[in-house]
């Protein structure tokens, strides 16, 4: 089996990795962060019991996304270039966003899935020689990536199209049937917790999954822990 895939065939599988930097998190949050159970109004996840961080600071790799992709933001009308940092990809990305505007948000969620679901899943170690890596969009549509690279591209997408962060989160988890780590895109929107996932198709209800366990989740505000 090689480590290049199609989205829908691949999960991220990388466990120990995972759940180390959670550990990792946890421990270094306990001190300091100041936690409460999930803000009104947002439904607990896949059933578990969430109880929220204040702060983002102790995720030096999600944080490293975020800052990277701001400072990529100025190249998006850059030329088109054939090389390691394509950014032909980058402005097929831009003009999927500008045809996305003004549609409802149903819409826009759905295609923004089908989009980024249609890039190659890669492991972390072949693509960028480091056991764990968490990649801006602009890195994914040059290279691929996995799991969570999905699920930031999707975040930073819908982000752009006006969707408050507060209504989206990554969600690490365990997916218990593959038992492997996994990661998703959840947006609320009406009232549901909608999941964006590169091994579904289509954008379901978290309510209809049984074989997720969440263990985290996080925005550029705050992270959950999950209990069950």
């Amino acid at each position: 089996m090689t480590d290049a895939s199609p989205a829908s065939s691949r999960p991220c599988g990388r466990a120990a990795a995972l759940v180390l930097a959670l550990a990792g998190c946890i421990l270094a949050a306990a001190p300091a962060a100041r936690a409460s159970l999930s803000g009104a109004g947002v439904q607990s996840l896949f059933g578990s019991v969430e109880v929220r961080s204040e702060t983002v600071r102790m995720f030096p790799k999600w944080q490293g996304a975020l800052s990277r992709h701001f400072d990529e933001s100025r190249l998006a009308d850059a030329p088109c270039e054939s090389t390691l940092f394509n950014r032909c990809h980058l402005q097929d990305w831009t003009r999927f966003l500008r045809s996305m505007r003004g549609r409802d948000r149903t819409s826009q969620i759905e295609a923004v899935n089908r989009f980024m679901n249609q890039r190659r899943y890669i492991v972390d170690p072949r693509n960028y020689g480091v056991p764990d890596y968490w990649a801006t969009p602009r890195q994914f549509l040059s290279r691929d990536g996995d799991c969570e690279d999905y699920a930031i591209a999707k975040y930073m997408s819908l982000r752009d199209l006006g969707v408050p962060p507060e209504q989206m989160r990554i969600v690490v988890l365990q997916d218990m049937n593959l038992r492997v780590a996994h990661a998703i895109l959840v947006v609320w929107h009406q009232g549901r917790a909608l999941v964006l996932d590169n091994q579904i198709g289509a954008v379901i209800d978290a309510t209809v999954i049984r074989h997720y366990r969440p263990i985290y989740s996080i925005n550029e505000r705050h992270w959950w822990l999950h209990r069950l």
